[in-house]
């Protein structure tokens, strides 16, 4: 199975996303190419400050900066396809929602085909190009509405206070809002201010809040504070929630979907 360079590389990241660590023969075996060309695929995953070489292979690093967009797809993958079909599930028809940007929100429009008349509020890029092909294929039924604001190139998304002025002319039924860290004590909290303050917004013009997270967010604090979890409704995540969790998410009215 010969993979072109970038494809084994988003592999490599897959791998390690999974087992933590790599070993240069394995994956020589696994790509079908010579541990010569593992070695250089490493080389340039570490010099990207995506992985820490170490002899016979790599580990993953613990990264306390949010990745890139293109990054953030291939981690826990399968996990997000998971949460974004269980978070499908919660939208009615005629239903006014947000989905916020991220890969784990965006997984949801895969699964809006038996859903009608959708109104569809998005700050991502990336989840307005798919909407809108959906829609040219029949595979949503509804009106699509982006947010505007300043353009992040980076992570592919707008926020800021234009953004911020934009929703203050919506409610909307329900958001399903990205997070980077999920914390009892700390509430949920994200990588950057900015977009902090553009998640409490999209909170406060909802009627229902409901975060989407993959277990590696849970029990995490970031550095910026988007809102308590007296604030949001319900989780949606690949597992359930942490031993001791759940008496407190029922004082705090707050349900778990797994």
């Amino acid at each position: 199975m010969s993979l072109a360079s970038e494809e084994r590389k988003k592999r490599v990241l897959e791998l390690l996303v999974i087992q933590g660590k790599v070993q240069v023969n394995e994956l020589a075996q696994k790509f079908e190419v010579t541990t010569e060309t593992i070695r250089r695929d490493l080389d340039d995953l570490e010099k990207d400050g995506k992985l820490k070489k170490v002899y016979g292979g790599a580990v993953k690093v613990q990264a306390d900066f949010e990745p890139a967009y293109h990054e953030r797809e291939v981690i826990h993958a399968e996990e997000k396809r998971k949460i974004g079909m269980l978070a499908a599930n919660l939208i009615q028809n005629d239903d006014v929602i947000v989905i916020d940007e991220g890969s784990t929100a965006m997984q949801i429009l895969h699964h809006l085909a038996d859903k009608r008349n959708l109104t569809i509020l998005v700050c991502s890029i990336p989840t307005l190009i798919l909407l809108v092909d959906y829609q040219k294929r029949g595979l949503f039924d509804g009106r699509m509405i982006f947010i505007g604001g300043e353009v992040n190139s980076k992570h592919m998304r707008v926020s800021g206070p234009i953004a911020e002025k934009v929703m203050e002319d919506f409610y909307v039924h329900k958001s399903f809002l990205s997070v980077d860290g999920v914390s009892l004590e700390n509430g949920i909290t994200s990588y950057d201010f900015e977009r902090a303050l553009f998640t409490r917004k999209l909170i406060r013009c909802s009627e229902t809040s409901i975060v989407v997270a993959d277990s590696s967010k849970i029990g995490k604090r970031t550095v910026a504070k988007i809102a308590d979890l007296t604030d949001i409704h319900c989780i949606v995540s690949d597992n359930e929630p942490p031993a001791g969790w759940k008496g407190s998410l029922e004082e705090m009215g707050v349900s778990w979907l797994t």
